[in-house]
């Protein structure tokens, strides 16, 4: 009798929620479609009956203990404290409370609709591929999007499984633009949400500071992350819309708990869950479609165990390609038929990377479209983004990333490798500031970069090159113009050797006055994946070496002058010269820290040629 009352009284809470008071006598279904039939079928008017009669029995429960109580309070919702003989009215109220907050709490994670057929084996084939492997579908199904206990790198996000890291970089990336540049806006994100946070830029005095990472509260992380996998998904919703997708299993686990969802929750409803195929996806998969930026947030904020649980990762990526919609998807790539997600290892494509940092899927890292000619081409980026992109492929001379990668509005970018992504950002958004060089440099490449038809071979025709000069105001000698046409075209490394060797009066980079300006400057590279640190006091004789991701500063000096070899010729000529002992100790003291050299220093150098990096301890690994 006592479970019958009680399910009579969330009945009534339920119906207690909708817009208008219970009608438990009524006649037909409320809120009729147009021209639709009014006769019921008796299974639905069976269910309607028992569901009025049930409404109506809490409703009679209720008033009744309202007229026991001597001063209890009008149940709508807000319960307010009753004392003295009102004790069981309290009781009552605290429990109708809990129960509208448990409703509460599923409705926020309404689970949405379910794909058809053909979607789920559309989505799975475009992501995995007919021929996956079991191992592949395990790494994926087995990445949460966690952040890392270890107080030093506290604001990062641990990655255990390979494959999902191009995912989990470019929420890092995301992630680090608020907790760096917008930490006081990390309030209550479902209110007064900003429509946009790009355009603003903060002095320096409103920056986290580098080495407090530790003090970052969890509150203020989720918020980031929060923000960070809604900004993702709007902008892969063309900042129209946004498709969350979460797991039908959840809903089960929740009705049986207080109401609200938690990690234990999300590990005892994953306990028997194995996605093998199309339908293994459908079955479990539901999702959600949000044109509001403020419901969108409410929604996320309710499903953050959802993304920390093993498929976080999956289900984000399946978020962000809904978003975009599965055929937008398909149109955006060059070659359609290939699975985003790679084999033998399942990384994620740079199809992958650049849908979550740009919105569309396309392939490759260079500015706008290449005209392949015969009305076919190549699509790269084509807006400015908020994080961007460096690669050790370009100092490979295997691509060329173009300047909407390579500046960002935020000095954060997600590092490739041939085989992982990382993350590298600075503190200080000056980092990108050009002098007049700077500048120079930065238009005679974008000058020559949109006449390369080579796929960033380095190289354009000789009617492209003077197009070039013209479009830079360059000043050529004769003889130097005969001399790069000579072979019917001109490469990027031998003008750009011309370009240095010619005065700034006509247009080139050479500097007679020998002033230019020396720019010094941190960068702080992540690599999220657990590995054995190996610097200082972590390790005692011994003992395993501690695993956990790892944080590296560097120092990066970008010398005075145009090449590396002319700057650390003068520190030896400098350091060597000198008529007496105190002037040599004083070079001596001038003498910069030798330069140390990683993959990531070749990286760094696609962004700022010529520089000279430093750190402590172990190498930053890219991989």
């Amino acid at each position: 009798m006592a479970d019958q009352e009680e399910e009579d009284l969330r009945m009534a809470l339920r119906m207690s929620m909708q817009n208008s008071p219970p009608e438990p006598k009524r006649s037909k279904p409320r809120d009729a479609p147009a021209g639709a039939p009014t006769d019921e079928s008796p299974e639905i008017k069976s269910r309607r009956l028992q569901r009025e009669l049930m409404a109506a029995a809490a409703e009679k429960r209720m008033l009744a203990s309202k007229k026991d109580a001597v001063a209890s309070p009008p149940v709508s919702g807000t319960v307010v404290s009753c004392s003295g003989s009102a004790s069981g009215s309290e009781s009552m109220a605290v429990k109708i409370e809990k129960e509208k907050e448990k409703e509460i709490s599923v409705k926020d994670l309404n689970l949405g609709k379910e794909l058809t057929e053909a979607e789920a084996n559309q989505l799975f084939l475009m992501v995995f591929g007919s021929e996956v492997s079991r191992g592949i579908l395990s790494q994926w199904s087995n990445q949460g999007i966690r952040f890392s206990p270890d107080p030093e790198t506290s604001m990062g996000l641990v990655q255990h499984e390979g494959g999902p890291c191009g995912v989990l970089a470019a929420i890092q990336a995301f992630v680090l633009k608020y907790l760096l540049f917008f930490p006081e806006e990390l309030g209550k994100v479902t209110k007064n949400t900003p429509q946009t946070l790009a355009s603003r830029r903060l002095s320096n005095s409103e920056f986290v500071a580098s080495n407090n990472f530790a003090s970052l509260t969890e509150d203020a992380k989720a918020r980031a992350l929060i923000r960070s996998i809604g900004e993702i998904l709007f902008v892969c919703g063309s900042n129209k819309r946004a498709v969350i997708a979460t797991l039908s299993v959840v809903g089960h686990n929740l009705e049986e708990s207080e109401g609200n969802l938690t990690d234990e929750i999300m590990v005892k409803a994953l306990e028997d869950l194995s996605i093998e195929s199309a339908l293994d996806l459908q079955k479990v998969l539901r999702i959600n479609t949000y044109t509001s930026q403020a419901s969108a947030f409410q929604k996320l904020e309710a499903m953050i165990p959802v993304f920390r649980s093993r498929m976080g990762a999956m289900l984000f990526l399946i978020s962000a390609l809904l978003s975009r919609g599965l055929d937008s998807v398909q149109a955006d790539r060059d070659d359609p038929s290939l699975p985003l997600v790679t084999a033998p290892f399942g990384h994620a494509s740079q199809e992958i990377v650049n849908l979550l940092l740009c919105g569309q899927a396309v392939p490759n890292v260079f500015d706008g479209r290449m005209d392949l000619g015969g009305g076919m081409s190549l699509k790269g980026i084509s807006r400015t983004v908020e994080v961007g992109f460096l690669t050790l492929l370009e100092s490979l001379n295997f691509c060329k990333v173009g300047q909407y990668l390579k500046c960002p509005k935020w000095p954060i970018w997600v590092i490739g490798s041939e085989s992982h992504y990382t993350v590298v950002f600075a503190p200080d958004t000056s980092v990108q500031d050009e002098n007049e060089l700077e500048e120079r440099e930065s238009q005679i490449r974008k000058a020559f970069d949109a006449q390369d038809q080579s796929g960033g071979g380095g190289f354009i025709s000789v009617e492209g090159f003077h197009q070039v000069l013209r479009d830079t105001n360059t000043k050529l000698p004769p003889e130097k113009v005969d001399h790069l046409c000579s072979t019917g075209f001109i490469v990027w490394s031998e003008f750009w050797q011309v370009i240095l060797d010619l005065d700034k009066s006509l247009g080139g980079l050479k500097d007679s006055t020998g002033l230019m300006g020396k720019k010094v400057f941190e960068l702080y590279h992540f690599n999220g994946i657990a590995k054995s640190d190996l610097n200082g006091s972590q390790v005692i004789s011994g003992e395993t070496p501690v695993q956990r991701p790892r944080l590296t500063k560097l120092r990066v000096s970008v010398p005075p002058r145009w090449t590396p070899e002319e700057y650390m010729a003068d520190v030896t000529v400098s350091s060597s010269s000198g008529g007496n002992e105190s002037r040599g100790k004083e070079n001596e003291a001038a003498k910069p820290e030798p330069p140390q050299h990683a993959p990531l220093v070749d990286c760094i150098r696609t962004r700022w040629p010529r520089a000279v990096c430093n750190w402590l301890g172990d190498p930053p690994s890219i991989v």
